[in-house]
């Protein structure tokens, strides 16, 4: 027996062929290629119909993860942290504070004695120390948390940081484009970092209590400025 009048077969084209009755003709057909989607089975249309919403969703991820990657021109410019305004801020503070102001985004020698004089001359006051470097992508991250924290606690609260396992030249560059309203301890060998307790892994941040006794040690970059201020608050009042 030959096929029905009108059935289909599998064809390099559209991926489906009609064979069609030739008139006159017995068993004779000719194939003529599908023209549209209705042509084909209702499962071959599925398939189609998941492809492109799959294509289509790869598409989008794309699109995203290129701004995500290069930027949103539509989105708000990057905050610049202007260091003459927040030093006004900072103007009248106690005068310990105060020589910290005037040193800001310093990059400072004189290793672990340096460091202990300050840290003498701060008695009475609550001190934060951040531990960074210019290639720790992590302490990038949180610079703006603590230029920001720094001026609205600056007045009562001492801000240091040690620039440690790092080159002078890159922090100097860095500074220059992240500048800080508090200057930061040279620490190449990491000597000013142990005797603060603070882990060798970057960024750390320790608390110091109004009479200097360590009172926490935070590892790891600070996700948000109030996630800073809770700290704060609970280690420091």
């Amino acid at each position: 027996m030959g096929p029905p009048h009108d059935s289909e077969l599998p064809g390099p084209q559209w991926g489906w062929r009609r064979l069609e009755r030739l008139p006159g003709k017995h068993h004779i057909f000719k194939q003529t290629p599908a023209t549209a989607t209705t042509d084909l089975p209702p499962y071959v249309r599925m398939r189609r119909f998941a492809a492109i919403l799959a294509a289509l969703a790869v598409i989008a991820l794309l699109v995203v993860g290129l701004k995500q990657a290069g930027g949103d021109s539509g989105s708000t410019p990057q905050r610049h942290f202007d260091l003459s305004q927040a030093q006004r801020k900072l103007a009248g503070a106690p005068a310990p504070l105060a020589a910290l102001h005037r040193e800001a985004s310093q990059l400072l020698p004189g290793g672990t004695k340096a460091f202990r004089a300050r840290m003498a001359s701060l008695k009475g006051y609550p001190v934060i120390v951040n531990k960074w470097a210019s290639w720790c992508v992590p302490c990038r991250g949180e610079f703006p948390l603590f230029q920001s924290e720094a001026v609205r606690q600056g007045k009562q609260v001492a801000f240091v940081g040690v620039n440690a396992g790092d080159s002078t030249d890159p922090a100097r560059r860095f500074l220059r484009a992240e500048p800080l309203p508090y200057p930061s301890y040279l620490d190449h060998d990491e000597a000013i970092a142990k005797t603060i307790r603070a882990p060798a892994n970057y960024p750390i941040t320790v608390f110091f209590d109004r009479r200097g006794k360590l009172a926490y040690i935070h590892q790891g970059a600070y996700r948000s400025e109030s996630d800073l201020a809770a700290d704060m608050r609970r280690y420091l009042s």
